[in-house]
């Protein structure tokens, strides 16, 4: 039976060793096809022979792990449907090239117990252009369901990163306030950037995992947020973004209404959540700009 053993992932309590790069090729349709995925109007995005033609600054979260070493009988794995995202980080250092090749680099930095069956996974990534030059790095945080038995997996020092510690939002009328109609095919679609976990399009899939119906990707909810508040508070210049970092608090479904509230907290930062009508979809959450 696989046993989830914390200490034999991180050996010493630390972070492990990058792997090795895992290179991926992608051109101008896998841009665009991103882009439509998050539902972006702004032509900067969307249309290729527009004069300041950019990568949206989201577009590698889904390489994210990507190359990882892991060792199964330590981390066994989970079925797609019972694999939750549930916190991402993403920081672009300099611009993605307009198609071509770049390499992904990960580690293994976190494991950690969250319930009966359940564990929650970290990992850190780099993104480096042809020239070896880091564009985008990246934490990834996911829950791992339906493990058959829990072993060596109790807290202990150095199990993972900081990286979420708890925001809490203010008191007060948000500063920023935005928008999105989630399209009844938006999961649809965001699937084809390679996203194909079931859980998203197959309503079986989706029962197996605990939800009534397909539920939209965490990714796709975490493009959203980062489009509307690129829009609202940098007039959607990708040269703008620094950093975004989200907690994923409940599933957003196709044909939700989508709002982003957003307090400033110092210059070049807010804090923000994501609702569905009161309900908290994305939380301790916080976006860097230029």
């Amino acid at each position: 039976m696989a046993v989830y053993n914390a200490r034999a992932a991180l050996p010493g309590g630390g972070p492990a060793a990058w792997g090795e790069p895992v290179r991926i090729a992608y051109d101008r349709r896998d841009i665009l096809l991103y882009a439509v995925g998050i539902n972006s109007r702004d032509l900067r995005f969307i249309f290729e022979g527009h004069k300041d033609f950019a990568v949206f600054p989201t577009f590698p979260i889904r390489w994210g792990g990507a190359g990882a070493v892991v060792d199964r009988a330590a981390i066994p794995p989970s079925p797609g449907p019972l694999t939750i995202d549930a916190e991402r980080y993403l920081e672009v250092v300099r611009p993605l090239p307009l198609g071509g090749e770049v390499s992904v680099v990960s580690r293994l930095i976190g494991v950690h117990p969250r319930g009966k069956g359940a564990g929650f996974v970290e990992y850190e990534s780099e993104v480096r252009n042809a020239e070896g030059e880091v564009c985008v790095k990246m934490v990834s945080g996911s829950f791992r369901r339906g493990v058959e038995r829990l072993g060596d997996i109790e807290p202990f020092e150095g199990a993972g990163t900081t990286f979420s510690a708890p925001v809490t939002v203010p008191d007060r009328a948000p500063d920023v306030e935005a928008g999105a109609h989630i399209p009844e095919n938006q999961a649809d679609i965001y699937r084809l950037s390679g996203d194909y976990n079931p859980l998203h399009i197959d309503p079986e899939a989706a029962r197996f995992g605990g939800f009534d119906k397909p539920i939209l990707h965490g990714l796709c909810t975490f493009g959203h947020c980062a489009h509307l508040l690129l829009s609202a508070l940098c007039e959607g210049d990708p040269a703008r973004f620094r950093k975004i970092k989200v907690r994923f608090s409940s599933p957003v479904l196709p044909g939700d209404d989508l709002k982003v509230l957003a307090w400033k907290d110092g210059p070049g930062r807010v804090i923000f959540e994501a609702r569905v009508g009161e309900r908290t979809v994305v939380s301790h959450a916080w976006f860097e700009y230029a």
